[in-house]
Formats: C-alpha cells, structure tokens, sequence
C-alpha cells in the first residue's frame, strides 16, 4: 500500500531536510542524494559523477520499509538484493531511523 499524500509530503520535508546538511554546499554540484517513493518504501541512492568522464553513477544507500507501523532498514549488496539491517532496530521514526544509517557502525550504507 502506497503513503497516502499527508504522510509522503512529512517524508519528502524531512528528507529534504536532510539531504541539505548531508552534502556540504561545495558539493552540492556534483553529487545528489535522491529518494525514491514505491509503495510502503522509501529508497536513498546517492548520484555521483562515474569513472568515465561525463557519465554519473547511482548507488544505493538505504532502502526503508513501513511495515505494520515500523520502520525496517535494508542494505543492497552487490548482486542488488537487499537485506534487513539487524543492527538497526526498528521503530515507528522515520526521522530516527534515518538518524541511524548515519551511525552506521557496520559499513552497511555509507562507503
């Protein structure tokens, strides 16, 4: 079931907000944090200029999954199937949640 239009437009501010202080403003030019709505899941990829000259890349962070009023947070590994962050417990703050894969302690989301 997708969000309805109340719950994407609080999602999209606070992601907004986020991806503002994520990328120092120097920066800002050349890469992108962008995020995905599909159904009950929020994706974040970052955008990045690729090896070859010209050509930008997009890598996934973190996919977030609403389900039965909590947030769960994956990983994607190489063969783009994506796993539940264990050490991520999950709560009904999306905004919490988000905090988390900044204290990614396990390598799991920010290279």
């Amino acid at each position: 079931m997708a969000f309805d239009a109340f719950t994407k437009k609080r999602l999209e501010k606070i992601l907004d907000n986020y991806i503002d202080k994520k990328i120092p403003e120097h920066l800002k030019a050349e890469f992108k944090i962008i995020y995905k709505f599909r159904g009950n899941t929020v994706t974040l990829s970052q955008d990045r200029p690729a090896y070859m000259s010209g050509h930008r890349v997009e890598l996934p962070i973190a996919q977030f999954r609403y389900d039965e009023g909590l947030w769960k947070v994956y990983w994607k590994d190489s063969k783009d199937k994506w796993h539940f962050v264990e050490d991520i417990k999950p709560i009904g703050d999306f905004e919490k949640q988000l905090k988390m894969i900044e204290k990614d302690e396990y390598g799991y989301m920010w290279m």
